[in-house]
């Protein structure tokens, strides 16, 4: 990992809780999700971006997919609760949340080490089993469109595992 994403957690790490309002106002905790699903969270950058504009949709695509493997999405930007919902709109409506880091600031964004510089979430894809654990971490180039099939193909290996 370079330099600027060290405050990353590991993977084998307790993932950081958080308790965020998505684009309909309910509030979304990741402990909530503990001995029930895998969580994967999808960080971005922002709203009506050109490149968040084909992320979301594509989780939104797949969502039958993460089910099938025990898991949840959760979109997590800095962009506000109002601003959410008018994307999400954009849409046809979304099928998953978008959780808004706006207040504080980029607070969540920070405990997983990809607030930038700039103030806006990095493109980090977690993994997070359903003990709670981050099995999965990937900072993407924010110009470029995470795939789908590595994260289903990472949630199928822990479907899979002897418990």
């Amino acid at each position: 990992m370079g330099k600027d994403l060290i405050n990353v957690p590991h993977i084998g790490d307790k993932a950081p809780d958080f308790s965020l309002s998505d684009q309909n106002g309910d509030v979304f905790s990741l402990s909530e999700f503990e001995g029930k699903f895998n969580v994967v969270l999808a960080f971005y950058p922002g709203d009506f971006t050109p490149v968040c504009s084909v992320q979301i949709p594509n989780y939104k695509r797949d969502m039958d997919k993460f089910a099938k493997l025990d898991a949840v999405v959760l979109g997590i930007s800095v962009d506000s609760v109002d601003c959410h919902k008018a994307w999400s709109k954009t849409f046809g409506g979304l099928n998953f949340p978008i959780l808004s880091d706006y207040y504080p600031h980029g607070e969540i964004a920070q405990k997983y080490g990809v607030l930038s510089e700039y103030g806006y979430a990095k493109r980090g894809i977690f993994i997070i089993d359903k003990k709670g654990i981050i099995r999965y971490v990937d900072i993407h180039d924010i110009a470029q469109v995470p795939n789908n099939r590595e994260v289903l193909e990472v949630l199928a290996e822990i479907q899979n595992e002897k418990i």
